[in-house]
């Protein structure tokens, strides 16, 4: 099985090859992975010790931010190096001021591998949510260098927890993890459920992320100009289905202001969105100095100001959900504010826990959410006492970050 995993890899490198004649976003993983060890060896210097955080992508970087911040607070004889997998985690956050090194993190051979973590010489090693790569983690382990997995979750679906070969030989790779911070009780018991038991259960250290953002957010004055004290919608990271309903929505209400912030800002989309709108439309680098307060929906053609704009919304909708998964309702959440999305939510934990609680609603198309958006914005009592629930949620779930440190450092 060892051997079928390299010669997996290998095909995945070479497709990402072919993939980057074509794919940008292939073509940045290429070129980055052919600057890694230069970089390293160029820039490492071990006069002190140093913390390995590797992130896959962006989400898991908002996840892995209040442990590198926390560290380098708490503990600011370590250096941080910190890695991603994916350009759309690296290209944003290569410039990240509180890491000390940041690289792509090289494909998994085993070449690679002794390679990276003999430049590196890592004393703790951080893998966020649901990061195993065989080589890395048999190494580290090799090596007696701790590896600990935060803010993971697992499901019973997953190949870890299932019958026949394949399934035994991933499983070795849990195996070798020194210990697991899993974000709910449900993952712990899978673990369990395979002999696995030195995890506990801390949550999401995401919920400390944005409380943190929500305490810094900033004064929006063309905000502030465009609500001009009306009832504001927030479509957050939104993709053309998630529009489309929203647009229903507009056909049909005059009244209320919509503020669309697409998770793709190219001129491309931003036009195409623009186009579909049966009011006009206003592009948020564009505002300054247009009469904003008679414009009922705002297009935020940038990125960097979405959390902030969060705070002056009266409810939040979260795009993703009729694609691949939701993007960052905690983002919202954390204004006690309700918050709605697309039917694909079940694999994140949070928008579960929220919806449970009744603070986030799913809908399936148009006819299920204007009804749901004209009772939430008439129903002031109802959104007083979804805003408890969110204050009560978010006040619940803070605090992983400190538990997993803790942790940690008393451990060793």
């Amino acid at each position: 099985m060892n051997f079928l995993y390299q010669i997996a890899i290998h095909f995945y490198l070479l497709a990402a090859q072919i993939s980057a004649l074509f794919n940008e976003k292939a073509r940045l993983f290429i070129q980055g992975q052919k600057n890694i060890f230069p970089y390293l060896e160029n820039k490492m210097n071990h006069q002190r010790p140093i913390i390995w955080v590797h992130c896959a992508s962006l989400g898991e970087f908002e996840q892995g931010r209040p442990l590198i911040e926390q560290i380098k607070k708490d503990h600011p004889a370590y250096q941080i190096l910190l890695s991603f997998f994916s350009p759309s985690g690296y290209e944003i956050r290569k410039n990240y001021e509180q890491a000390d090194y940041i690289c792509y993190l090289p494909i998994d051979t085993a070449r690679n591998a002794r390679r990276f973590i003999q430049l590196v010489k890592p004393e703790k090693v951080f893998f966020i949510k649901y990061e195993f790569w065989f080589n890395y983690i048999n190494l580290l382990n090799k090596q007696q260098i701790p590896l600990y997995l935060v803010s993971a979750i697992f499901r019973k679906e997953q190949l870890f927890f299932k019958t026949g070969f394949p399934s035994n030989w991933y499983r070795r790779i849990l195996k070798k993890v020194t210990h697991f911070f899993v974000q709910t009780e449900a993952s712990g018991q899978l673990l369990s459920s395979i002999g696995i038991n030195n995890y506990t259960i801390t949550g999401d250290t995401r919920f400390d992320r944005v409380a943190e953002i929500a305490s810094n957010s900033r004064q929006l004055p063309l905000i502030e100009q465009f609500k001009n004290r009306q009832q504001l919608i927030v479509t957050g990271s939104s993709w053309a289905p998630d529009e489309a309903l929203l647009i229903d929505f507009l056909k049909q209400n005059q009244q209320t202001k919509i503020i669309f912030a697409p998770h793709e800002v190219k001129e491309n989309n931003v036009r195409r969105l623009m186009d579909q709108l049966p009011v006009q439309a206003v592009r948020y680098s564009q505002a300054e100095g247009k009469d904003l307060q008679q414009a009922q929906v705002l297009i935020v053609d940038t990125i960097g100001v979405l959390s902030s704009i969060y705070r002056y919304a009266d409810l939040a909708y979260i795009g993703g959900g009729f694609g691949v998964g939701i993007h960052n309702t905690l983002e919202a959440a954390i204004y006690n504010i309700p918050v709605i999305f697309g039917p694909n939510y079940l694999k994140f934990q949070e928008a579960v826990n929220l919806k449970e609680v009744g603070a986030a609603f799913s809908v399936n198309d148009s006819a299920e959410l204007i009804p749901m958006l004209n009772n939430l914005l008439e129903d002031e009592k109802l959104r007083l006492e979804i805003a408890k629930k969110c204050r009560n949620f978010m006040e619940q779930n803070l605090g992983a970050t400190q538990q997993v440190l803790e942790e940690v450092f008393n451990i060793l």
